[in-house]
């Protein structure tokens, strides 16, 4: 399979796995105290930088699929790139793959829902809400799916 073939497919897999876990777990997945389980493929720039536009486009998707506020659809998509591109950055750490999908949502997250949904809960507190389910979705299920797709990666992420 050529290089452009390959990205392209592991990008859009990665962005209907995006949206088929925020549909599953929809009930979970918006509101000042998220935890998006879909949060956890954000660990996957470690293995292949397809999973920057995966990623994206999975959130883009899923944000307007639920009708999401156009501040959301914009900032909460530009949250998702800006945190994957960080983490293929730090791809020479698996160990601070997570952190960016962390901050960078708990920076922007509680914004969003402030301005976009009229959120009455107070900035820092939901940035401590997002951030909380961010280090559960991203931080440990990200890092167990990491560490579980290292037994598979050369079939997984092959010609990469």
């Amino acid at each position: 399979m050529n290089k452009k073939t390959l990205y392209v497919t592991q990008s859009a897999v990665i962005a209907a796995i995006y949206v088929v876990l925020v549909f599953v777990f929809q009930y979970t997945s918006f509101g000042p105290i998220q935890f998006r389980i879909a949060e956890a493929l954000t660990i996957l720039p470690y293995y292949t930088p397809a999973a920057i536009p995966g990623v994206t486009i999975g959130c883009l998707l899923s944000n307007l699929l639920f009708r999401a506020d156009i501040i959301d659809i914009i900032f909460g998509t530009a949250a998702t790139l800006i945190a994957a591109y960080l983490s293929y950055q730090l791809r020479t750490n698996k160990y601070l793959v997570p952190i960016p999908p962390i901050l960078i949502n708990a920076l922007i997250i509680p914004w969003v829902l402030k301005f976009a949904y009229f959120e009455a809960d107070p900035i820092p507190l939901m940035m401590l809400t997002v951030g909380l389910g961010q280090i559960v979705s991203a931080g440990i299920l990200g890092m167990v799916l990491l560490f579980s797709l290292d037994k598979v990666k050369n079939i997984i992420f092959k010609n990469e």
